[in-house]
């Protein structure tokens, strides 16, 4: 067992983030989390390395994706983190780019304000797609925020 101390160097995390362009396009990137502050949640409970994010008023869900669960294309209704807790699932982005997911992995979906690309492979497509991957159920955790999207700006939680 390893207690954490402030010799140690922070860690370092990352995430997928899917956000919106300003022509409307979504991507995804992969992010770190570097804001790291070695500290007690609780005292007295030992200090433990947290990356606090921002403040404000969320909604946890738990989902089911049924087993061959298909998303279709479509935005994600709010700023949300999303986190696999069993099974393996993917996005893709308008451009293409397609990320699979399982236990461990984070993603944060701020992909609103998506336009239908007018030619090429996605033609018409807006927002992303998302599926199961694998003949299994995904279970996933949704911290849904109160906060507004932004443009642009991808990897802008640190």
């Amino acid at each position: 067992m390893h207690a954490a101390s402030a010799q140690d160097a922070p860690p370092r995390l990352t995430y997928h983030h899917m956000w919106t362009d300003r022509q409307g396009v979504s991507h995804i990137a992969t992010c770190p989390l570097t804001q790291f502050v070695l500290k007690s949640m609780s005292p007295p409970a030992g200090p433990q390395w947290q990356d606090r994010q921002p403040d404000g008023r969320a909604t946890v869900l738990m989902t089911v994706q049924p087993p061959h669960w298909n998303g279709d294309w479509h935005e994600d209704p709010k700023v949300q983190w999303i986190v696999p807790l069993h099974g393996r699932w993917f996005v893709q982005a308008m451009d293409g780019t397609r990320v699979e997911m399982g236990p461990g992995d984070v993603l944060l979906g701020e992909d609103q304000n998506t336009r239908p690309l007018p030619s090429g492979p996605m033609r018409g497509r807006k927002g992303h797609l998302g599926g199961n991957v694998g003949d299994g159920a995904v279970d996933l955790m949704v911290v849904q925020m109160d906060i507004a999207p932004t443009l642009d700006q991808p990897c802008h939680f640190r």
